[in-house]
């Protein structure tokens, strides 16, 4: 259970900061502002993606395993 609560920490933290800095570049471009924007942005990102990674990992995790054990 602490893999599974560090694993959703880490990965929603990147993706989300990743995510969030690339659409937030597409709505408002190369902004004077755009850091404020983005960190604003991911502020309410993280929370969500870690709920989502917490959830959706294991039963990802074990279709991508029989994905790839029929290709």
């Amino acid at each position: 259970m602490k893999h599974r609560i560090i694993f959703a920490a880490l990965m929603s933290f990147v993706l989300s900061l990743l995510m969030s800095a690339w659409i937030t570049f597409m709505n408002i471009g190369a902004h004077p502002e755009f850091v404020s924007f983005w960190m604003h942005a991911w502020i309410y990102a993280w929370p969500a993606a870690g709920v989502i990674s917490f959830i959706f990992a294991p039963f990802l995790h074990q279709l991508a395993h029989k994905i790839a054990n029929k290709i």
